[in-house]
């Protein structure tokens, strides 16, 4: 084999191990159907782990609100056979939303002036400076302005999601994500707060995600702590993804 493909490999790996985040991204769907067949044909649990021992990445990421009934460790997959049930730990959930749609400004039908986005920008700094000094609605109102004055602007519904965040208002957030990531897929703000957004409903998968994508775009401390918060509440299809580690666990 090409020494170069073999060390290729060796570095794909390691950013695997580093940011686990990365097999949730569309692209690698292949790779997790790989890794699913050889899982199913070996009846066993496949494990990318760090260098640190098990027993202290549990302790590290807390897994132990992650409990599979009649199964102890790890190990004991192989001779599991009957469907499980994850028992997840929704610390942080709360529920979701219902208020009134936000103004999302005149998006088709605005002529905007150079006039109109100097005056948006300048209710930006406003907005920004009001947040900083803890005072949410002046916030919220100041960014509705400036998104009404230029509703092209992605940055501004991003902005607004974060207060939204703060304000406990995950699905208005989530709506303000959607507008920035149609006007502007290539920016890792509205991913950031909308996988903030879907943890705080609890919807990890979408949570990590985002998260994933949020880092790859554009890496962010912040994001990447949320992410390895998320990442071992993942189950799907008996698929766990706990950070540091990949387990393909056989359920029938």
């Amino acid at each position: 084999m090409d020494p170069r493909k073999v060390t290729e490999l060796k570095g794909f790996v390691q950013m695997c191990e580093s940011n686990p985040g990365i097999l949730h991204l569309p692209e690698m769907g292949f790779f997790r159907s790989w890794l699913q067949r050889s899982g199913s044909l070996k009846n066993a649990c496949v494990i990318s782990c760090e260098k640190k021992t098990q027993k202290k990445k549990i302790e590290e990421r807390k897994l132990a609100d992650i409990r599979v009934p009649g199964l102890s460790t790890l190990g004991e997959t192989k001779r599991h056979n009957s469907p499980f049930i994850l028992e997840i730990d929704n610390e942080g959930v709360i529920e979701p939303d219902t208020d009134d749609l936000q103004e999302m400004g005149e998006f088709d039908n605005i002529e905007v002036t150079e006039e109109m986005m100097d005056q948006a920008n300048e209710k930006k700094i406003e907005a920004i400076n009001a947040l900083g000094e803890g005072d949410l609605q002046k916030a919220l109102d100041l960014f509705t302005e400036a998104i009404k004055l230029n509703p092209r602007v992605a940055i501004l519904y991003a902005k607004r999601a974060s207060v939204f965040i703060k304000m406990q208002k995950p699905n208005a957030a989530i709506r303000d994500c959607n507008r920035a990531i149609s006007i502007n897929p290539d920016s890792a703000q509205p991913y950031k707060w909308r996988g903030k957004a879907h943890r705080l409903l609890g919807h990890w998968e979408d949570a990590a995600k985002d998260l994933a994508t949020a880092c790859k775009l554009d890496y962010d401390e912040d994001a990447s702590t949320l992410l390895k918060e998320v990442q071992p509440k993942v189950p799907k299809q008996g698929i766990m993804i706990i950070t540091g580690c990949l387990c393909i666990l056989k359920t029938s």
